[in-house]
């Protein structure tokens, strides 16, 4: 069964864009065999700069996130653009279909969209999306771009898997005191003022850098403010050569890099300690009883996960 996997990685790294495309299907399915398969990506991975895109809905970011993939094109890179949508409650899948929206930066040579479903993660980022980043990074993208949901504060969660942070504001929806509410100002490491052509842009940005002079100390790093029009392409080439300088800086990177792993490391071990758990106990057939004596207020959810926790640490001793 393996050999499929190793298979589809090897297609994959001579170029197939349909290789690229089922693995990440199968990783996020999970289907059998899925882990070792990770286990190899990951150490073919570690050479993309990753760059989030997030702000609230409506600010244009599948909009500036098409400007910048054709831009970052043009001067030579290989890009994956990874469109995080929120999840149908009823399928799981995603429902607004970033990738139909970009349509054609899809056919550009060098170029890879796809559209994920963020499953109920908070943050608009499931863990999913972070295995593929790194098949992305394997498959040989130089740049990865992640545009999110835009769910306000819990957005942060995008930190935990890029390089860069861009958060893109616009004038005329608050966005000024969006951007200075901690978690948000926290993960940026560029404030983008896009629609700058509307009335208030200026405003936007004195607001935001108004904050930024009154949170941050004068030691560190200057975050830059820029603005753009995404729809017609004005301030992109700049906005890129601030992000390109941005990567290119080592700063502290390889601290943001520990912290990451470990922060993965934590979110797998939850995850899989939780799907071990839940399958042990549907396998015995006790869960369905359980769920109706805590509807019956005759146990406490409290207690029942004590006892599930006690038995695996039994189990395993």
């Amino acid at each position: 069964m393996f050999n499929d996997w190793q298979n589809l990685i090897d297609e994959m790294k001579a170029g197939s864009e349909r290789a690229l495309a089922r693995l990440i299907s199968r990783v996020e399915n999970r289907a059998p065999g899925w882990l070792e398969a990770m286990k190899i990506l990951h150490n073919m991975s570690g050479k993309a700069q990753v760059v989030g895109i997030t702000g609230a809905p409506g600010a244009g970011k599948s909009t500036l996130t098409d400007k910048l993939t054709r831009e970052l094109v043009t001067r030579g890179y290989t890009i994956g653009v990874i469109a995080v949508d929120p999840s149908s409650p009823f399928s799981g899948g995603a429902l607004l279909g970033d990738r139909l929206r970009m349509t054609k930066v899809c056919s550009i040579e060098g170029v890879f969209v796809r559209s994920m479903a963020t499953r109920g993660a908070l943050g608009g980022l499931s863990l999913a999306a972070r295995d593929v980043v790194k098949i992305m990074d394997a498959a040989g993208k130089d740049i990865i771009l992640i545009e999110t949901v835009g769910v306000g504060q819990d957005e942060i969660d995008v930190v935990k898997t890029a390089d860069n942070v861009m958060v893109i504001c616009v004038p005329g929806m608050g966005d000024g005191i969006q951007a200075i509410k901690a978690g948000i100002m926290e993960i940026a490491s560029i404030f983008v003022v896009n629609k700058a052509d509307r009335e208030g842009a200026n405003r936007t940005a004195a607001e935001i850098q108004m904050m930024l002079t009154m949170t941050s100390n004068p030691s560190d790093k200057k975050i830059p403010i820029l603005k753009t029009i995404a729809s017609t392409g004005e301030g992109v080439t700049e906005l890129i050569d601030v992000l390109l300088e941005d990567l290119e800086s080592e700063g502290g990177k390889k601290n943001w890099q520990e912290e990451r792993a470990r922060e993965e490391i934590f979110t797998l071990l939850e995850k899989e300690v939780a799907r071990y758990v839940r399958g042990r106990w549907d396998e015995k057939g006790e869960m369905d009883n359980t769920v109706k004596q805590v509807i019956a207020r005759e146990r406490d959810p409290y207690s029942v996960v004590e006892e599930m926790l006690e038995s695996l640490i039994a189990d395993n001793k």
